[in-house]
């Protein structure tokens, strides 16, 4: 009887001792599986951890950057609004500038077309067939210029009778025009002048020539204030005094007709002075 209790007692005791292993074989396949969920869920929360602390520095940027464009907007604003008066001051500028400039050209026209008039006055008066006359403009002035066989004898410093009836023509359009000046130019070749006592060389042989010539035009009732009397001697030829030729060329007098210059360029200086600034 004590055997079969004790079988009995030994076969309860292996029971029991088979069933608490499939009990923690169980709890640690479910620990496991719960730590297995504990790991995942600490891996997602450190990543929306992250990805908020980047969230919110993204964030703090933007705030930033809308904070910093409202102030540029408002920057831009005042910018614009600046930008816009500078441009109406410039536009202003502008239009004073091209007004400058076009009472500039209406001077600089009104000059040229003065002398144009006046180079086809003296052209229709003096004439352009006769060789020893040219009438034309250079930089803006007239010039007569009448070969000295025309005016003078050689050596003197008499004024002949042809000589008179061109200056008659010449004096005729002057005194058309009392505000202009008349410059008359004495020029000879480079043959050395035999001083007579009276005069010395070329030069003064020039000068002779041209207050003669500026005497005749005021006694044909073109005023002294008008005339100016220089002598240029040898100095200016306009070829080379290498033959008998070009040394005739050379002995000119040259009238210079000047249609209140000083006006037009006192006009056009003070528009570039008003220009410049």
């Amino acid at each position: 009887m004590r055997r079969i209790i004790l079988a009995l007692s030994v076969v309860a005791l292996l029971s029991a001792s088979c069933g608490t292993k499939k009990k923690l074989a169980a709890c640690e396949a479910k620990n496991k599986e719960i730590q297995d969920l504990l790991n995942t869920a600490t891996v997602k929360l450190n990543t929306c951890l992250s990805e908020k602390e980047a969230l919110n520095s993204q964030i703090d940027f933007l705030k930033k950057n809308n904070s910093d464009l409202i102030n540029n907007m408002g920057n831009m604003t005042t910018l614009s609004a600046k930008g816009a008066q500078n441009i109406e001051k410039a536009l202003e500028s502008m239009k004073e500038k091209d007004l400058k400039i076009t009472r500039l050209q209406d001077a600089l026209t009104k000059k040229d077309s003065v002398t144009l008039a006046l180079v086809t006055s003296l052209k229709k008066e003096v004439g352009i067939s006769d060789p020893d006359i040219s009438v034309n403009v250079e930089k803006g002035v007239v010039f007569i210029s009448i070969a000295d066989k025309l005016l003078f004898k050689s050596g003197s410093y008499m004024v002949s009778d042809r000589a008179k009836e061109v200056l008659a023509k010449v004096a005729k359009v002057v005194n058309s025009k009392p505000t202009f000046e008349c410059m008359v130019e004495g020029h000879t070749d480079n043959v050395p002048y035999k001083s007579n006592g009276v005069l010395l060389d070329n030069w003064d042989l020039s000068v002779k020539r041209s207050t003669s010539i500026v005497r005749v035009l005021t006694e044909l009732g073109v005023q002294p204030k008008q005339l100016i009397a220089a002598g240029r001697g040898e100095y200016i030829p306009l070829v080379d005094n290498n033959t008998s030729e070009n040394r005739q060329t050379n002995r000119r007098t040259r009238i210079v007709v000047m249609p209140k210059i000083d006006e037009f360029y006192d006009m056009i200086e003070k528009e570039m002075k008003n220009l410049s600034k």
